[in-house]
């Protein structure tokens, strides 16, 4: 059984996909951008409200970062990469979750930064 979760804190999107699907006790948080600022030449605020975003989806599904498992996280530029690195630690302080970090050729609407989580309650 699969249920989609939705919040309205956190932007619609831009596609045929779900802000995030729950399988069982799995969250499947699709990649999340920073639709909501502009513009979008400041990679830590940006990284910083791509969390924020995931973390309201997370408490949609009545979860928290404490939950994340897994993390992806898409970079225009790999030169981002300590900026990036400094605001996600901020937000998973302790046992952080497995993760990757690939540097891509574009992001959906110019990005800097997307990140996709999974988490289990």
């Amino acid at each position: 059984m699969k249920k989609v979760i939705y919040s309205e804190q956190a932007p619609p999107a831009i596609g045929p996909y779900s802000q995030a699907i729950l399988a069982g006790n799995t969250l499947y948080v699709s990649g999340q951008i920073a639709l909501d600022i502009a513009p979008l030449n400041d990679v830590a605020a940006e990284t910083k409200k791509v969390l924020e975003n995931l973390g309201h989806i997370l408490a949609a599904a009545e979860m928290n970062y404490e939950n994340v498992v897994k993390a992806s996280i898409f970079l225009k530029n790999m030169d981002d990469f300590a900026t990036v690195n400094e605001v996600y630690g901020s937000f998973f302080t302790t046992n952080p979750p497995a993760r990757e970090t690939v540097q891509v050729a574009k992001l959906p609407r110019d990005v800097n930064v997307e990140i996709s989580v999974i988490a289990v309650k």
